[in-house]
């Protein structure tokens, strides 16, 4: 950690809602006037589409089932540990994009499936903001939630991320409801021990909960809606979190556990806003006082 440099940290899986996570936080800094860098998880994955899918089909043929990118090995963890620590140190780093699709390719100017080429940080910034898939990893080799000053897990049920990744994938992409599940099943082993991990190093999770029948994910027609879910929010250090000045500003929360509240899926940008511009706050203002 860094007073001086400080460093937010969202981590979930595809479709988890990190991107809402970064909406509001985007909406929370231009508010204050805080001057963000932004990092994307996608940036430090290891390969690029075609050579992705060439370590692929090489595990494959190994009887590896279990390779995708949740995996550890198919990401630049220790570049992004090195980006964390140097941020921290003096406020500077280097980041890429990867490019998804043939927009983001007129934008960036290359082929979808590839990477830019890596680029300074702009200088004079007030914090790092990252949001990707391992941003609270800690193992053998790297140890990312030492350097991170707040750290934010995002994450549906299970039965949830799976509609929606099938529905994304379905819709967007193309892909078959067989090509999917095979997906969903090549993840599982990563997700269970690359993945879930990281969720016990977080200061806050949010876990969307839905209030509808998702027990069989693979024929559901349509995603439950925010109004149709209910958002858990755990806190791992509850002092100092108001928890009566949220419950009456957020109508229909209540307490589930000491640590936690619970607040209807259509509240759920509201309670961010009020949970993190504080703490925002107090970062930037600890931040000059450094």
């Amino acid at each position: 950690m860094s007073k001086k440099h400080p460093i937010i940290s969202v981590t979930g899986s595809s479709g988890a809602g990190t991107s809402t996570v970064k909406d509001t936080f985007d909406q929370i800094f231009r508010r204050e006037g805080v001057k963000a860098v932004s990092i994307e998880g996608d940036a430090f994955h290891r390969y690029n589409r075609a050579d992705m899918k060439a370590e692929l089909d090489k595990r494959y043929a190994a009887g590896d089932h279990t390779f995708s990118h949740f995996s550890y090995e198919a990401n630049e963890l220790g570049e992004l540990e090195r980006v964390f620590r140097e941020y921290g140190e003096n406020g500077k780093g280097k980041t890429r994009h990867y490019i998804h699709s043939e927009e983001e390719g007129k934008r960036f100017g290359g082929e979808p499936g590839t990477f830019t080429d890596w680029k300074e940080f702009d200088p004079d910034s007030d914090l790092l903001f990252y949001e990707g898939l391992h941003g609270s990893v800690k193992n053998d080799e790297v140890d990312l939630p030492k350097y991170a000053d707040l750290k934010i897990g995002v994450v549906p049920v299970v039965n949830l991320e799976w509609i929606q990744k099938i529905h994304r994938d379905k819709n967007q992409r193309g892909y078959t409801t067989e090509a999917v599940t095979d997906v969903i099943l090549r993840r599982m082993h990563a997700y269970v021990h690359c993945i879930m991990p990281q969720f016990t190093e977080t200061d806050i999770n949010f876990q969307r909960v839905p209030v509808v029948d998702t027990s069989n994910p693979f024929i559901a027609r349509w995603i439950p809606t925010a109004d149709e879910s209910l958002v858990v929010i755990r806190f791992r250090n509850p002092r100092g979190i108001d928890f009566p000045y949220l419950q009456s500003m957020i109508q229909g929360s209540f307490m589930s556990r000491a640590n936690s509240i619970v607040v209807p899926g259509g509240k759920m940008d509201l309670a961010m806003q009020l949970i993190f511009t504080p703490l925002v706050e107090r970062l930037i203002s600890e931040a000059k006082r450094a």
